[in-house]
């Protein structure tokens, strides 16, 4: 009996060492048959990951997918919640093997490798959130995080990523991304890629974030100059 709890005990820590390493921002760049340097940037954060391609030079686009994911062993199962390329996939659950370092990254049978940016320190955001609302003139104009249509923002230590999409639909609405830093209140973005207007890459906005009874709130102006406050909790 002893034996069988040492054993259950050991296989459920390595399965958390295992997601535990995963956790933080891999990168890999590659060559496209046009000469074009392509960058891919996977964000994995507690219980769900977003993989994104863009133009290495320009920021302009390419695709995105994620959702949720674990790890048994050095097989990685992702449910499909938004795929840019294959909508099909949406919904549906994606097993690969991997093989890991504390700094690189490699998918069984593929020739690419992602080296790692960062362990999910030391952004005091990391984590994976869903929009729950916005406060105007002092309301709280709520939503349901349950909901089919999400606005979804992953944070690895160094590394932000929002999506906006729609998993009864398929639909996918918009997506950007690239750095983060969290200081002294402060918070700011540095735009690499965004899938509606290419010209917002290289800009930076800055906000006031605070943390009220676990949420998440982000105040100041959006990229269109417009006020925002708005208000995320963490996915779970």
């Amino acid at each position: 009996m002893k034996k069988i709890v040492f054993i259950w005990v050991f296989t459920c820590l390595s399965l958390g060492l295992n997601a535990q390493n995963l956790i933080g921002a891999w990168e890999a760049t590659t060559t496209n048959k046009e000469g074009i340097k392509i960058k891919n940037v996977v964000i994995f954060t507690e219980g769900y990951q977003v993989a994104t391609w863009y133009h290495a030079n320009t920021g302009k686009f390419i695709s995105t997918n994620g959702g949720a994911w674990k790890i048994e062993g050095n097989t990685v199962t992702e449910i499909v919640e938004f795929d840019t390329t294959n909508s099909e996939r949406i919904g549906t659950s994606v097993s690969f093997d991997i093989t890991f370092t504390d700094t690189t990254l490699s998918i069984v049978g593929k020739e690419k490798q992602w080296k790692r940016i960062d362990t999910g320190i030391p952004g005091k955001l990391k984590g994976a959130w869903l929009m729950l609302g916005r406060i105007r003139n002092g309301n709280m104009q709520e939503r349901d995080t349950s909901r089919p249509r999400k606005t979804m923002k992953i944070l690895s230590g160094t590394r932000f990523q929002w999506i906006a999409y729609n998993t009864e639909t398929k639909e996918f609405k918009g997506t950007g991304g690239g750095t983060y830093t969290t200081i002294n209140g402060g918070y700011t973005e540095n735009i690499k890629f965004f899938s509606r207007d290419d010209s917002r890459v290289g800009a930076s906005l800055k906000f006031d974030f605070s943390l009220k009874d676990g949420a998440w709130h982000h105040e100041g102006f959006s990229s269109k100059g417009a006020p925002l406050h708005e208000v995320w909790s963490l996915r779970k």
